[in-house]
């Protein structure tokens, strides 16, 4: 598929955008910039942008049944952000493993219980990114009021973390092993019962956040690749996007009627002409699920 759809929503120049979120009632996107640890939020009715800085690394955005308040995933713990005095009101979760390990990718489940995935810490105090070379991320879940439990580990980067529009099914990856898994999961207890590959081995890019439609096709960015792909629930390829920008990083759908995908992008310093650090959006033709939020 073209990418002449395509459009830039908010050139906000990021490191690594990160984590974005459309917020219905507000009709705005909220979405990160995991280097310079920076929250950002677009109106989509008139394009301002307002963005807030954090004392680490911000990974992920997820709602909450609280519509002012938001569940922000920084390096080194969880936290509810207030969306209206622009303040932390709580602390959920505190990683053991930080500053060594940090959370990455997250999203809410059927049941509004948070799932988030670890990864050796790549982000130093100044920004700059190093390779991940250890292989010590977890997958975990997390209740509001509840600890955190981990039901996977040995993973080099934890990302993707969706749900099938019937709940049976759970879609994670690891985007080191350029894999991306499915496993059965009862969507009443928030249980992962199995894992097994789904998606492996595409040679354009490497596996990066992914978000559902409402007919179970899994869109995939595609870190380093300039695509997104839209996989079928049997596992085969059902449309390409080209891209402009190589490292598109995770996408959300939005608007009225969940046809329009946001996805945010990493700036290429290896090819200067290239367009990512931007949120930007495309019109897809079908509708898409929207983020479940996390029950308070």
């Amino acid at each position: 598929m073209s990418h002449s759809s395509i459009r830039p929503v908010a050139a906000t120049q990021d490191i690594c955008g990160e984590g974005c979120v459309w917020h219905p009632q507000q009709n705005a996107a909220f979405w990160t910039d995991i280097n310079r640890g920076l929250l950002h939020r677009c109106s989509l009715a008139n394009g301002s942008v307002e963005t807030w800085a954090f004392d680490q690394p911000v990974t992920a955005v997820a709602l909450t049944t609280q519509e002012h308040l938001l569940a922000l995933v920084l390096s080194g713990r969880i936290v509810l952000w207030d969306s209206f005095t622009h303040r932390e009101t709580d602390v959920l979760f505190r990683l053991p493993g930080w500053p060594a390990l940090r959370c990455n990718d997250a999203r809410v489940d059927p049941a509004g219980v948070l799932w988030f995935g670890t990864m050796q810490n790549n982000v130093g105090p100044d920004g700059s990114t190093a390779q991940v070379t250890e292989w010590q991320g977890g997958l975990y879940s997390l209740a509001a009021g509840g600890g955190a439990k981990q039901w996977q580990s040995g993973f080099g980067i934890v990302n993707t973390l969706a749900w099938s529009p019937n709940g049976e099914t759970m879609y994670f990856g690891d985007t080191l092993a350029n894999c991306l898994y499915r496993g059965t999961f009862d969507s009443a207890q928030s249980i992962l019962e199995s894992r097994e590959a789904f998606f492996a081995d595409f040679s354009r890019g490497l596996p990066d956040g992914s978000t559902i439609d409402a007919e179970g096709y899994l869109w995939n960015c595609r870190f380093g690749g300039a695509c997104i792909v839209r996989i079928a629930p049997d596992g085969s390829i059902a449309n390409i996007i080209d891209t402009p920008m190589r490292n598109l990083t995770t996408c959300a759908f939005a608007g009225g009627d969940a046809s329009t995908l946001l996805f945010t992008s990493a700036i290429d310093t290896t090819h200067p002409d290239d367009s990512g650090g931007s949120l930007f959006s495309f019109e897809t033709g079908v509708r898409g699920m929207l983020s479940t939020p996390l029950r308070l």
